[in-house]
């Protein structure tokens, strides 16, 4: 079986390379120079745990390697699997620019028999567009050729695992495509395989998912400011509240990061409002959730001083604790909010380099300056942060800390003269 996976990301990478582990000969399609070399040289460019050992033993053996050229890799392809990001644009549309220059792509490349899986979170209706663009091959979508949505469900930091445990979704723009690529992914991925009939299935799947993780998150944090201004500890309660079998309350934060929340609900929203379907409930939920750093900002101020003049190190770009991705970071969010009051922003992440903290909008500190800012905002629970001596920052400067995401003992900070804020607490 030759496979082509057009995407080396850290979603894309870790799906080839299981391919390959599971016998198939793949091409990895990627538009950096860089990235194809370090593949090809057995080096792998992702940080994902498993994958180095994955992708060294490929390569090795001869299963894998990398291209900048996916037409030709399609030409030569038995089913190519495109997974390369589709975000939104600034009115919060899907841009599917990418995908579709690379669908582009492989139609230049396609031949008969060829099975085109998309995995890329897409608007409803997308992956039967994007077959009616490969037929600049010459050729017919669902006779000469298959073409299936099959989303990828897996998380930063847990892709291999979740590659083959959690249940691969499939579905095609016919029955019988629907059925090979279910064939497909029961033989090279491993997993458990679910065949929900058409594209628009699948792609609702992941969809419908996405919004509801949204908006459970958007409750926690709606409730968690409830319980600020009762003076209720939240998270103290979350094991007593899902302890009845009819909750299953989130940990509320100061915002909502990554690829997947922030974005995916708005593929539904935009396209019910050009149906004329009103979606009160998921419009709320990502105004909720986007909201979260603006809300706690504005209570550290209530509770400290204005920020205007005042300098706020941020801890944690990347959206998710021991996770170098920032893709939709609340520290943008929470940056935006102080500097809109007037303050400046600095920034530590123990994942990032001081030249990739700048490219991203933000000054760089060392937690071990020794002169502090006298705020500091956590927006990622790194576990570099878990055990800081609040004693040793209230002597460098430091005299309030806004806690967006439980991860320290009130108590604790109080003890060493700070004063204490966090989401969801009193």
């Amino acid at each position: 079986m030759r496979v082509v996976v057009v995407g080396a990301g850290k979603m894309g990478l870790p799906l080839a390379c299981q391919f390959a582990h599971r016998g198939a000969g793949v091409t990895v399609c990627d538009v950096r120079r860089d990235v194809v070399d370090l593949i090809n040289a057995g080096r792998c460019p992702v940080d994902e745990p498993g994958v180095p050992e994955l992708l060294a033993r490929a390569v090795a053996q001869g299963r894998l390697a990398a291209s900048q050229d996916t037409t030709a890799a399609a030409a030569q392809a038995d089913v190519v699997v495109v997974i390369v990001p589709v975000l939104l644009t600034p009115d919060n549309d899907a841009d599917t620019a990418i995908i579709e220059s690379v669908t582009r792509q492989v139609a230049a490349g396609l031949r008969p028999g060829t099975l085109v899986a998309y995995e890329t979170t897409l608007p409803v209706g997308t992956t039967r567009r994007l077959a009616a663009m490969l037929e600049a091959s010459g050729l017919r979508a669902g006779a000469d050729f298959d073409v299936v949505f099959s989303p990828e469900r897996v998380k930063s930091g847990s892709v291999i695992d979740h590659l083959v445990r959690n249940a691969k979704v499939v579905g095609g723009i016919t029955p019988a495509s629907a059925e090979r690529g279910a064939a497909f992914y029961g033989a090279y991925l491993g997993a458990p395989v679910m065949n929900v009939g058409s594209a628009e299935a699948a792609e609702m799947v992941k969809l419908a998912g996405m919004v509801y993780r949204d908006a459970t998150i958007a409750i926690s944090n709606e409730i968690a400011r409830y319980a600020e201004s009762v003076e209720i500890d939240l998270h103290a309660l979350l094991p007593a509240i899902n302890t009845d079998g009819e909750a299953a309350l989130l940990s509320p934060g100061i915002g909502v990061g990554g690829h997947c929340a922030p974005v995916y609900p708005y593929f539904m929203i935009r396209d019910a409002a050009r149906r004329g379907i009103e979606t009160a409930m998921t419009t709320l939920a990502r105004a909720t959730n986007d909201g979260q750093a603006a809300w706690a900002i504005d209570r550290l101020e209530r509770a400290w001083r204005p920020l205007r003049d005042q300098e706020a190190l941020i801890l944690g770009l990347g959206f998710r604790p021991q996770v170098k991705e920032h893709v939709c970071s609340s520290a943008f969010l929470i940056a935006a909010e102080v500097r809109r009051r007037g303050g400046a922003v600095l920034l530590n992440d123990p994942l990032y380099a001081d030249a990739e903290v700048r490219r991203h909008g933000f000054a760089p500190l060392p937690l071990d300056a020794p002169h502090l800012p006298p705020v500091v905002v956590l927006s990622t629970a790194h576990r570099a942060y878990r055990d800081l001596d609040f004693g040793d920052l209230a002597a460098r400067g430091v005299q309030a800390v806004l806690d967006g995401r439980a991860l320290w003992s009130p108590q604790a900070v109080r003890a060493a003269g700070l004063l204490y804020l966090g989401v969801g607490r009193p």
